[in-house]
């Protein structure tokens, strides 16, 4: 029997993942990650905050990282736009992984800006899981 060009999930370090949220890293590796996105045909986005002191730098990175367009407003409103409406007007989406690397504790981006960022994607995974396309975060702290 011919093997289908996509795996299964299941056939996945994905297995047992939910479909649309976003939690720690903890269990995975970025490489893994990276693979199964491209074996599954799903966007891979990737950015480390290690050098990020501030919001603003913070927001800085992951336009650079995730080539986000020109007009990108660098606030969280703005990333959570580009993250959605160009995308999905862009036509069918496969899917995402996201992995956000090391996103910093310092004063300038205390706890509050942290699960602010990460509200950012957990309503973006809402967003990517009404359409019933996965969408797959995962993020580590400095």
């Amino acid at each position: 029997m011919d093997k289908p060009l996509r795996p299964d999930i299941s056939d996945t370090p994905l297995k047992g993942v939910r479909s649309n949220i976003v939690q720690s890293i903890r269990a995975f590796r970025v490489q893994d990650l990276q693979d199964t996105a491209r074996a599954l045909g799903h966007h891979f986005l990737y950015a480390n905050l290690a050098a990020a002191q501030s919001k603003q730098d913070v927001l800085d990175l992951i336009a650079q990282q995730f080539i986000l367009p020109a007009h990108f407003g660098k606030n969280f409103d703005a990333l959570y736009d580009c993250m959605t409406d160009p995308v999905h007007k862009s036509g069918p989406q496969p899917g995402f992984v996201v992995v956000l690397e090391q996103i910093p504790a310092t004063a300038k981006f205390d706890k509050e800006a942290r699960e602010q960022l990460l509200d950012i994607f957990r309503d973006t995974a809402d967003y990517w899981g009404d359409r019933k396309i996965p969408f797959r975060c995962f993020y580590s702290f400095l």
